[in-house]
């Protein structure tokens, strides 16, 4: 195995539980909607257990996602910057748009969450922009700076949270139809994106 492959197992296992977890499910109600032992469930999300193509399969079709999204591997190109168009005096943050896809602005005043656990994961794809302040993107294993005028976008099947930086930031979310499904589904009133 190859160090890829193991963050890419490791990736794996959290988008598990972080998606069991979103959900609300115990460990016993994934087991059964997935017809799998509650031991061998656990011991895939804590990496005592190889992951099988199979058990993919089915914990997908339980998860409500497919095998694609649980194994889909993050971009390098999540920050974006703006383009300047001078003549026009606008910028421009280009984002492939969807129909169906929501915007929300939203103002941060906490810092992401420490617990890897509190991580969020769910079907879709996010983008945001921070108007103002410095924004913190935690991605899976990545912590990523997002400053005044940066975007960023990135599968929500990722492991996520978002805060603020240093006092209070501003940002602009776009939430395609999954994406804005997985976050109306919100039990909690953390910063988190």
């Amino acid at each position: 195995m190859t160090q890829d492959d193991g963050d890419l197992d490791t990736l794996v296992r959290r988008r598990i539980r972080a998606l069991r977890v979103a959900q609300g499910w115990s460990l016993e109600e994934l087991a059964t909607r997935a017809r799998v032992s509650q031991s061998t469930l656990s011991r895939i999300e804590n990496g005592q257990r190889r992951l099988a193509l199979d058990q993919l399969v089915t914990l997908a079709r339980a998860l409500d996602t497919t095998l694609d999204q649980l194994v889909e591997t993050a971009t390098d190109d999540v920050i974006v910057n703006p383009t300047v168009d001078a003549a026009h005096t606008q910028k421009r943050w280009p984002v492939r748009a969807e129909p169906g896809m929501t915007v929300v602005r939203r103002r941060l005043t906490g810092p992401p969450p420490d617990n890897p656990a509190q991580m969020r994961a769910h079907p879709g794809r996010e983008w945001l922009v921070v108007l103002s302040g410095t924004a913190v993107l935690l991605l899976g294993n990545r912590r990523l700076r997002v400053e005044t005028d940066q975007a960023a976008e990135f599968p929500t099947m990722l492991p996520h949270a978002i805060g603020a930086d240093g006092g209070p930031c501003e940002i602009l979310g776009i939430f395609d139809r999954d994406a804005r499904r997985g976050h109306q589904g919100r039990r909690d009133t953390r910063p988190a994106s």
